[in-house]
């Protein structure tokens, strides 16, 4: 080594730094290879995803290729369990998430309940109702909910009427429409074919064609409407879901939550 250059000395150590950097160094510096993850997110999150997070996160890593599935937690579950290669999967309520680490899909300690949202009671903008809150919603002729078998939304919805003892009167024969998401009870009410509806305030905030009625207030429901994501335990680029996954915890992150209505949790 004594006839080898300064140069060469210098070069020779800036190779050994690069292949004893992680993958997440590397990642997070722009290098690495071209990567797409695929994140399975509850139909609540599609807007701050699709408007803000994604490309601004992939403004920061441009080796790093995001696709957004979205549809209820309980249909993206059942559909992690059957196969969806889904690298970060972001659920609108502990159930799912829970039950995929049960099965094996997601691991526990990889979990972070990071958001938490508000349930609240809507109309088409502009109409007449004589439903007024939460507990006189059965005044209602129709009510559009998420389904309670699949709907993080619709199960809060449930629970909070249960709570107000009016859960009987509210899904009376022919007066309930049951949503596959919250996606399409916001649709609903929307175009006036549910007159009340049943989503979260960050739904209604984005939507022009709603108004809120009332929202649900804090201690009807045994715990918040909280918002865990976990990268899977299949994922196929888990150091590059692990970015991603920093990334929405952090403070540029949570800003951006925030400024479409989550909560920080």
């Amino acid at each position: 080594m004594k006839n080898v250059s300064k140069m060469t000395k210098l070069v020779l150590f800036a190779a050994l730094l690069i292949a004893v950097q992680s993958p997440l160094t590397l990642f997070a510096s722009g290098g690495g290879e071209k990567t797409t993850l695929t994140l399975a997110a509850a139909a609540s999150l599609k807007n701050v995803f699709d408007g803000k997070l994604i490309p601004q996160f992939q403004a920061k890593h441009s080796n790093i290729k995001i696709e957004g599935t979205y549809d209820s937690s309980g249909k993206l579950q059942t559909q992690i369990e059957n196969g969806l290669a889904a690298d970060v999967f972001f659920s609108a309520a502990p159930a799912q998430m829970n039950a995929l680490v049960t099965g094996g899909f997601v691991n526990a300690e990889d979990v972070n309940k990071l958001l938490q949202n508000k349930l609240v009671l809507i109309k088409k903008k502009g109409s007449t109702t004589t439903v007024s809150d939460f507990a006189s919603a059965a005044k209602a002729k129709t009510i559009a909910l998420g389904d309670p078998k699949s709907v993080p939304a619709g199960q809060y919805a449930q629970a909070a009427f249960t709570k107000l003892g009016n859960w009987a009167a509210v899904n009376a024969a022919g007066k309930v429409s049951l949503g596959t998401n919250v996606t399409e009870v916001l649709g609903w009410v929307a175009a006036g074919s549910a007159e009340v509806g049943v989503v979260y305030a960050t739904d209604a905030a984005f939507n022009k064609d709603v108004e809120v009625i009332a929202v649900l207030q804090d201690g009807v429901l045994a715990e918040p409407a909280i918002y865990p994501v976990a990268v899977t335990a299949k994922s196929e680029h888990p150091e590059a879901a692990k970015l991603f996954v920093q990334y929405l915890a952090s403070p540029d992150g949570i800003a951006v939550f925030k400024e479409y209505g989550f909560i920080e949790n």
